[in-house]
């Protein structure tokens, strides 16, 4: 069977169509976004049955290059790549684990955290990269001109766009916000040996270079406006759903900062339902930074509008946003999920990631605003305490140690309720002794 895909305007009204071979991010016509969209007729000619069947089959397999959880679903993400074109480092297939204790504490028995993280550069945009640098390598193939691919970031996605680039042995450039990423997310793409130009701005200021300098269309754009970016994460629900044996859990929460994320995890679903796959979709909720919270602020309006503003400095760094390019995409897929949109402050993020490290987690702060919000939304009641919810982490811990030392040593502007500091002592055994038995004497440590 043949199956093609094309990128296509997303306004109905003008519902323009580009090969996917084209250096294009915003419609010609209308200058709306692009999405890519695929023949589901032809999809259809396989029985939900057996696209299931068939995902089964390749997962986790060392057959090239099913085996990675994004090309696994090849045929509904990029069907017409020539195989030794593809650029994977066998992403996704990330663990889904029941967070019984955690759930326990906050009162929902049915919790399950996806450890998008636990993947090849540490968070989820290597689900998208793989994509878009495998579309790169088949067009430099056809002879396009592409010198280098090009992103802006708050520290994953060029973390995922500089490991992707290395494999492929494409340059790789990405602007950074001086001062306002980890240590870490810096360190990976100059690692990686990206060009990395470090920018006295926000990534607001980021994103509005790189979509200057890639008007030269020999520097291709690897940002989340580029819709080939949303097709690779886009995997993420679908994989949760095969995950929990083809079953649609209730509720999915997710971090949002520039919503790409948002939409990709709506559009993997919808096209499970779409092809019978499925019969119900979940409610998604967007959990927002409160110094970082457009979208919020839009919900409350019910979406009649959306203003951009001026993000603060937040723990979530990574969703430091205020003016997201996904944002029509991400209303509209709310809008399709019956969605939600609530906010954490400062202290509330880094509580939550923390009472969740306590329970063996070890959470990026921005897994800590989805725990955060969750542990709202039961409290009022928008969440039943019997509804199946999963929690999208985002990346992992290790990439935000800092964050995590100062809360520890309570150097942050709030208590750290849960901060855990080290006990200094001699190296002898009777203070060790005595150490241990204060300790063991006062329970209250030990509890959540």
């Amino acid at each position: 069977m043949s199956y093609r895909a094309w990128f296509q305007c997303i306004n109905p009204a003008c519902g323009k169509t580009f090969p996917l071979n084209s250096v294009v991010y915003q419609c010609t016509g209308c200058h709306s976004l692009l999405e890519v969209q695929h023949d589901l007729n032809a999809l259809k000619a396989r029985t939900p049955a057996q696209w299931k069947e068939l995902f089964e089959r390749r997962y986790k397999s060392n057959e090239w290059p099913y085996g990675s959880g994004v090309w696994g679903k090849k045929e509904w993400v990029l069907p017409e790549i020539a195989a030794e074109n593809v650029v994977s480092l066998y992403e996704g297939g990330t663990n889904l684990f029941w967070a019984e204790r955690f759930g326990k504490v906050i009162g929902v028995s049915d919790l399950w955290i996806k450890l998008c993280g636990n993947t090849h550069s540490g968070s989820f945009k290597d689900l998208g990269m793989t994509v878009l640098v495998s579309q790169v390598k088949q067009m430099i193939s056809e002879g396009a001109p592409i010198k280098a691919v090009a992103c802006a970031s708050t520290g994953d996605t060029s973390a995922a766009l500089a490991t992707y680039c290395a494999a492929a042995g494409i340059p790789s450039i990405v602007l950074l916000p001086r001062g306002k990423i980890s240590l870490a997310q810096l360190i990976q793409p100059v690692s990686n040996a990206a060009l990395v130009l470090y920018l006295d701005t926000d990534f607001d200021g980021c994103m509005k270079l790189v979509q200057e300098i890639t008007r030269d269309e020999t520097l291709y754009l690897a940002n989340s406006m580029n819709s080939l970016r949303v097709e690779g994460q886009k995997t993420v629900g679908i994989e949760i759903v095969q995950q929990f044996d083809w079953e649609v859990p209730d509720v999915m929460i997710i971090p949002g900062g520039n919503l790409g994320n948002v939409s990709a995890l709506g559009k993997g679903l919808s096209m499970m339902k779409d092809l019978g796959v499925i019969s119900k979709l979940p409610r998604i909720v967007v959990a927002q930074a409160e110094r970082a919270n457009p979208l919020y602020r839009s919900y409350l309006r019910n979406f009649e509008t959306f203003e951009p503003i001026q993000a603060q400095k937040t723990l979530a760094s990574a969703i430091q946003i205020g003016n997201p390019v996904s944002v029509e995409k991400a209303i509209r897929t709310l809008k399709q999920f019956n969605g939600i949109v609530e906010q954490a402050t400062e202290e509330e993020l880094a509580d939550a990631a923390a009472l969740g490290d306590r329970t063996g987690m070890f959470n990026c702060p921005h897994t800590g605003v989805a725990l955060a919000v969750l542990m709202k939304l039961l409290k009022s009641g928008k969440v039943d305490r019997s509804e199946k919810v999963v929690v999208i982490s985002t990346a992992h811990g290790l990439k935000f140690v800092e964050m995590k030392v100062k809360y520890h040593q309570k150097e942050l502007d709030f208590p750290c309720r849960y901060a855990n500091e080290p006990i200094e002592l001699p190296a002898r055994l009777d203070a060790v002794k005595e150490a241990l038995k204060q300790a063991l004497a006062d329970q209250k440590r030990f509890e959540l």
